[in-house]
């Protein structure tokens, strides 16, 4: 009957049980773990994306620089001048070059 008491005796050896609060928390445990990376990628995500739309917004106000330039270029009044400016003449004027002026202002300015 030893034996039968040993038997016994090993059956009423219970295993030692978890608290219960410890499943919850390995649960939130596991899930925070996974959500640490897609969150992390969500918040570089956002902030690529608030930098790309400053670079729009500033790209959309060069554009309006440049096509406001542009209209005002292409303008009659605008390219007389700049032909002016590189020697062009309309047809019946004469060119004419007039050098040493900086030397004229400078003996004139004294006086």
């Amino acid at each position: 009957m030893a034996g039968k008491g040993q038997r016994s005796a090993r059956r009423r050896v219970r295993r030692r049980k978890a608290p219960k609060w410890l499943l919850p928390v390995l649960v939130l445990g596991v899930v925070g773990y996974l959500y640490v990376r897609p969150i992390t990628t969500y918040l570089e995500t956002r902030d690529q994306l608030d930098g790309r739309r400053a670079e729009v917004a500033t790209l959309r106000a060069e554009r309006a620089r440049v096509s406001a330039r542009l209209e005002r270029a292409t303008s009659l009044d605008e390219l007389a001048r700049a032909a002016r400016g590189i020697g062009y003449v309309r047809p019946g004027e004469h060119l004419f070059i007039v050098k040493g002026t900086a030397a004229w202002k400078r003996a004139h300015a004294d006086g």
